[in-house]
């Protein structure tokens, strides 16, 4: 299946009906807990950073916050400090997420902003490790690039990416999925489409190292429709 380009998903379009953006935030936020996608970045994460008892990550694309709020509440129950800086490049989802689960504004350990993920406004090496999950299928290869550049330059211990992986049976599995468990018109028409603006593991591995990451350690997803890439800069330890 070759790469879709040229089409834009619903999410990064227009964002004015905010019904359906608060519902769309809670389907993913569904589909991350039960499709294994917080656990990839939590096993991802703890490739990089071991045994830490505290740690300081920063979630580019943030979305609804929830992987943020699932590693707050894992890092609680193992008596680990983790905080999350959130951002997102549109206010109207951050102001969606807060509406789509209380705890985005309730949990201290999470601080949400608005800033571009290509020109992130922190200093060299500000976080240990910088996470993204579903935000690289949005991208194009220059602008993916970019992104990772930048993440790589403000984590001290290396990069997280956490998105779908092309193929037809991911696509008809997302398909059927969006169909089935939910009448949201972001959710149907966004999912499969992401799969088929999805990038090949090899086709990710190839971005990374591009921006200059070496991939370390994979994670697939219990179903092959995804995978976590824990990777570092040359030098990184």
């Amino acid at each position: 299946m070759d790469r879709l380009t040229g089409t834009e998903e619903l999410l990064d379009g227009p964002l004015d009906d905010r019904p359906a953006l608060v519902g769309n935030l809670r389907d993913l936020a569904r589909v991350n807990r039960r499709l294994g996608g917080i656990d990839l970045s939590a096993r991802a994460i703890e490739a990089l950073a071991p045994g830490h008892s505290s740690i300081e990550v920063l979630d580019v694309g943030t979305g609804g916050a929830d992987i943020p709020l699932a590693l707050i509440d894992r890092g609680r129950a193992r008596g680990r400090l983790v905080r999350v800086t959130g951002i997102d490049n549109r206010p109207e989802v951050l102001e969606a997420a807060a509406l789509a689960d209380r705890r985005v504004t309730s949990t201290g350990e999470l601080v949400l902003h608005v800033a571009d993920g290509q020109a992130l406004p922190f200093p060299d090496g500000a976080f240990e490790v910088a996470h993204s999950s579903l935000v690289m299928h949005h991208l194009e290869p220059d602008a993916a690039r970019a992104l990772l550049a930048e993440m790589a330059r403000v984590a001290r211990r290396g990069v997280v990416v956490n998105d779908l992986v092309r193929g037809r049976a991911a696509w008809a599995g997302a398909w059927a999925l969006s169909h089935l468990a939910t009448r949201n018109r972001f959710t149907r028409r966004d999912a499969p489409l992401s799969v088929r603006r999805a990038y090949s593991v090899a086709e990710l591995t190839a971005l990374l190292a591009a921006a200059g990451i070496r991939v370390e350690r994979r994670f697939d997803g219990p179903f092959g429709h995804r995978v976590a890439l824990a990777g570092r800069r040359s030098g990184q330890t």
